[in-house]
């Protein structure tokens, strides 16, 4: 399967922990955007053909009813599975209909937490009720809703923590992401040198596994749970090192063999299209060793693992042995080399055993990894 993701950079105000690519008070950019997004594809897509759609960001609702139905007329098509992130203030019933209209099958709602208080705290212009009132909006439109959760947020207690999951798993939605803050330089928090309680995180996300099993909910990816036939198809094209097409500023793609990354700032991207440039800022083919490791970070993402094949037991003998001695990871019977709980809690320690210099994302750490 192949995959593509669609960028918008788009947001109303940037969250205090988010570290992609997304600007505040550009959205009068919006019109030349989508004009360079159509022409990017028509560039690129040299004929690919693609099973699932994810429109993400920065926030992809804060495009207009119209600019969303033009954009869904040039990517649009017939895909296995169409996602659109959305904030819940930014979301409304003639938005909704454009997306029906446009084909998207699927909504991830950026919750967060459901406590107001904290919503102010990391900078969400959302309330609870405003949530409620969106999510109420999109069941009844039919979509599949996936809603994201923060843990370890600041100021954030135990007890708000479950408080919060247990406010949305009432709700019965189909899918549920689930992330632990971490602080980037570049953030807001980066810079106000916001620290993580590890201690407390790892207490969040274990009653957040318990509670989530308990709900009916398949732990299936690190941070990903979902109901029985709710998996998300597009994200584990990521996870099973499949090809993606990657539309936008700040954008990733690999296909052929190659990875690379369009020019993150605004004015660069939208230039380079203009002039008839594919807009790649830099790119690289994986091969040999780095190809092997990558693989096996992405496989091991998923908590049923991945095949160990002969290839990675020649490549990594050492430290397979080490992740599996340590009790990080176990080779099944069937030669599944998968995460045991402390692995999942300990995940980036055991990437950088395949990958190096290493950045990825822990139990719960947000991926657009994903694109």
């Amino acid at each position: 399967m192949r995959g593509l993701y669609v960028h918008i950079p788009f947001c109303a105000v940037k969250c205090f922990y988010c570290d992609f690519t997304a600007f505040s008070g550009q959205k009068s950019q919006a019109a030349r955007y989508l004009r360079a997004l159509e022409r990017e594809f028509e560039m690129t897509r040299q004929g690919l053909s693609f099973d699932t759609l994810y429109i993400g960001g920065g926030t992809p609702s804060e495009l207009s009813a119209s600019e969303i139905a033009e954009l869904l007329r040039n990517v649009g098509g017939e895909y296995r599975e169409a996602t659109f992130e959305a904030s819940p203030d930014s979301l409304d019933a003639e938005k909704i209909s454009a997306l029906r209209l446009g084909g998207v099958t699927r909504l991830s709602l950026g919750l967060e937490t459901a406590e107001d208080r904290l919503l102010r705290s990391v900078g969400r212009r959302h309330t609870w009720k405003d949530f409620l009132r969106t999510y109420d909006a999109c069941r009844a439109a039919g979509f599949s809703v996936n809603v994201d959760l923060m843990y370890a947020l600041p100021g954030q207690t135990l007890a708000e923590c479950d408080r919060s999951l247990d406010a949305v798993l009432s709700l019965s939605p189909d899918h549920l992401s689930l992330y632990g803050l971490q602080v980037e330089d570049r953030t807001l928090f980066g810079k106000r040198e916001v620290e993580v309680d590890e201690d407390l995180a790892r207490s969040m996300f274990e009653s957040a596994l318990d509670r989530l099993a308990a709900a009916g909910f398949e732990h299936y990816e690190i941070s990903n749970f979902a109901r029985p036939g709710h998996q998300s198809v597009h994200n584990r094209i990521y996870w099973r090192n499949g090809e993606y097409l990657g539309l936008g500023c700040g954008a990733s793609s690999f296909l052929n063999g190659t990875r690379r990354a369009n020019h993150d700032r605004l004015g660069d991207y939208c230039a380079a299209v203009e002039a008839g440039r594919p807009p790649i800022a830099e790119a690289e083919r994986l091969d040999g060793r780095r190809a092997l490791g990558e693989k096996v970070l992405l496989g091991l993402r998923l908590i049923e693992g991945i095949d160990w094949t002969p290839e990675f037991d020649s490549a990594f003998p050492r430290e397979k042995r080490h992740v599996v001695e340590r009790g990080w990871a176990v080779l099944d019977d069937d030669n599944r080399l998968r995460l045991t709980r402390e692995g999942v809690f300990l995940a980036n320690k055991v990437f950088a055993e395949f990958v190096e210099p290493f950045r990825s994302p822990g139990p719960g750490a947000l991926q657009e990894a994903a694109a």
